[in-house]
């Protein structure tokens, strides 16, 4: 006591407090050598969390991703690297976001034959627990330097010619089916923002990316989602894949929108629609006639599980859409179609009077851009008397007479709030 008050006396500023504890610098020293000696779990819960507070982000992953679970740790990673983090996205689970965009950044940068790809397979003991779903919208292929120069003169020119083959794209097989928990898949075989450099076969969606695309797709048992959209997927592509989906335990969904497949694709698809637990199939602008929406249709007449089925942006025409029309007679169980942009006519229109009039289960119908016509709008006015079940119809830009429209927008808007208030009056019931 005698140093204390003879130290304050030449020093009034001095202090006790400025001495840290031991226990503060035994965790300082953790915490500059945490790279080489990652010590957390000994620690007590209150001296763990004054480590992870202030570990850096910079630590190599090798480190961090099996011993910090902390989610405050991972927030400051992401917010560091990413502008926008959005984790409800991602289960509300930062860590999650962070080794899913981190593996996702690392296949759009991938080059084959020149980024090692063991990059990749090194990675994946440090994310396979947590990789719930991947989206790719980039893959970029092989350099071909001594090609480019033959190209230059063509690139005009040969704009509607089709790519000749190339080297395929990185093969997901080795890392798909390493991840165990993987439930969703959303591809894009293409370049983003590929400027002056643009060139046909940076968009070349090739057969040997499509037979390691399936043979991948197949042995993930556990996927539920897959998108594979604006990859050129033509009919011979799509048969493929339907090979390797066809009888998967979890797939729900499947989506080939925007793409290039035709009857004999939409053929195939059918009997996948038969052979499957899908519950939605997404085929919007493509090139389906009416050839390939009968065989949908067959399947939706006979045995499915499909509740949702978007067509939009193809050329069904009146034949397919008849055909469409005569399955929904009879299936109970799809609730959504859309028909929107596929040239269709009164025809159709007055079939589906009959679909309004007695199928029960049916709840969403999208006509927009198609000519039904003004009798078109009668007719499915007409179907509409009796119905309590459709709560959706888009008739924009169909040619419509407009009280027909009118009257109609009243009826379903009415079977709409009679949904709403049977689900106020039964809370549990599942929202709609």
């Amino acid at each position: 006591s005698y140093y204390t008050r003879r130290c304050i006396t030449e020093d009034p500023s001095w202090s006790l407090v400025t001495v840290p504890h031991l226990t503060e610098l035994c965790l300082q020293h953790i915490i500059h050598n945490f790279e080489k000696n990652p010590i957390l779990n000994q620690l007590l819960p209150a001296h763990q969390r004054k480590v992870v507070d202030r570990l850096s982000t910079d630590l190599p992953l090798a480190v961090t991703a099996n011993i910090v679970s902390e989610e405050e740790y991972w927030k400051r990673c992401c917010i560091e690297r990413w502008r926008v983090c959005d984790v409800s996205n991602y289960g509300n689970s930062w860590k999650r976001m962070f080794f899913e965009r981190h593996l996702e950044n690392m296949l759009k940068c991938f080059i084959p034959n020149i980024t090692d790809p063991n990059q990749v397979l090194k990675f994946i003991p440090l994310c396979k627990d947590y990789v719930r779903k991947l989206e790719v919208d980039q893959f970029l292929p092989p350099l071909q330097v001594d090609q480019k120069e033959e190209r230059d003169d063509l690139s005009d020119a040969g704009s509607d010619a089709e790519p000749s083959e190339v080297p395929q794209h990185y093969d997901l097989r080795d890392l798909i089916t390493a991840l165990p928990y993987l439930e969703e898949l959303h591809l894009t075989y293409g370049v983003k923002d590929c400027g002056m450099n643009f060139e046909w076969s940076l968009f070349n969606f090739t057969n040997q990316d499509c037979c390691n695309l399936a043979a991948a797709v197949k042995m993930c048992r556990n996927l539920k989602v897959f998108k594979l959209t604006r990859s050129k997927v033509d009919d011979d592509k799509t048969k493929l894949l339907v090979r390797n989906l066809m009888e998967h335990p979890c797939l729900v969904e499947l989506n080939l929108s925007h793409n290039l497949i035709r009857d004999k694709g939409a053929q195939a698809l059918g009997k996948l629609i038969s052979h499957s637990k899908l519950e939605t199939l997404d085929l919007c602008n493509n090139q389906i006639g009416h050839l390939g929406a009968q065989a949908l249709a067959q399947a939706l007449a006979e045995k499915s599980t499909l509740t949702s089925l978007n067509l939009r942006l193809n050329c069904v025409e009146d034949k397919g859409g008849e055909g469409i029309g005569h399955a929904l007679l009879t299936n109970t169980i799809l609730k959504s179609i859309h028909l929107g942009s596929n040239n269709l006519s009164e025809l159709t229109a007055t079939l589906f009077s009959q679909v309004l009039a007695q199928n029960t289960t049916l709840m969403s119908i999208n006509f927009s851009c198609n000519p039904l016509g003004l009798n078109g709008g009668k007719q499915l006015l007409k179907g509409l008397a009796d119905n309590k079940t459709l709560i959706e119809l888009d008739l924009r830009r169909t040619e419509v007479d407009l009280e027909a429209e009118y009257l109609i927008h009243q009826i379903v808007w009415a079977n709409r709030e009679a949904v709403r208030l049977g689900s106020l009056q039964h809370p549990t019931a599942k929202p709609l």
